[in-house]
């Protein structure tokens, strides 16, 4: 049987993605011990990154061929918008987190964001699909185990949940499939070119994910 191209992906990038799935981040939050503290500056830096996410999804619709990607791309800038949006929102209030308070622009965070942004303005529609199922594809598999452990965290068993959840598997999915059909007949050198884009994410979530360790980011 011939190899998908998100097999082909998901091979070659085997240990990267290991690396990403076993970071500090993700064990903390399996052995309950993930502090407030960090929990607190990495929602800061994944809530400031999901404006940017607004702006790769959209470069996607824009560069998609069929009227089938556009209405998905469409529920995806949705969801984005008006429920990720508003995750934050509620977490932050609930929590007393000012968001401004903390550095975005650190070079971990800022790399991340400048990095998926660029990814998907520079590049066309598959770019940003290889891009975006490294990005997601790493959230589903992690979030499904941790999901199986005690969380005392209720905010933080809420984020885990929500991406070990239904909807955001069909995501994760469908970026899968949109893979694999475009792989069909593409050339060895296109495909590795796109294995490759998923390399280089999985390299910048996992410096990402070490930003929250890293200091008081608070500025002044």
């Amino acid at each position: 049987m011939i190899e998908t191209l998100s097999e082909q992906i998901l091979r070659e990038n085997e240990t990267v993605l290991d690396a990403m799935v076993n970071h500090r981040f993700v064990t903390d939050i399996k052995a309950d011990r993930l502090s407030k503290e960090v929990f607190e500056r990495y929602l800061v830096f994944e809530g400031a990154f999901v404006d940017t996410a607004i702006s790769i999804f959209a470069f996607a619709a824009a560069k998609s061929e069929t009227i089938t990607q556009k209405r998905w791309l469409i529920g995806v800038l949705d969801a984005l918008a008006n429920q990720q949006i508003a995750y934050f929102e509620r977490t932050f209030a609930e929590r007393g987190i000012d968001p401004f308070a903390f550095d975005t622009a650190i070079p971990e965070v800022a790399a991340f964001r400048d990095g998926m942004y660029w990814i998907s303005y520079d590049g066309g529609y598959l770019d940003t699909i290889a891009a975006m199922f490294a990005a997601e594809w790493m959230y589903w598999t992690w979030s499904q185990q941790a999901a199986q452990h005690h969380i005392s965290d209720v905010l933080l068993k809420e984020w885990v949940d929500l991406h070990a959840g239904e909807e955001f598997a069909a995501q994760a999915l469908w970026l899968k499939a949109e893979l694999d059909a475009a792989g069909e007949g593409m050339s060895e050198a296109e495909r590795s070119r796109l294995s490759m884009i998923f390399a280089e994410v999985q390299k910048l979530e996992i410096a990402f994910h070490d930003a929250p360790y890293l200091s008081n980011t608070k500025t002044g």
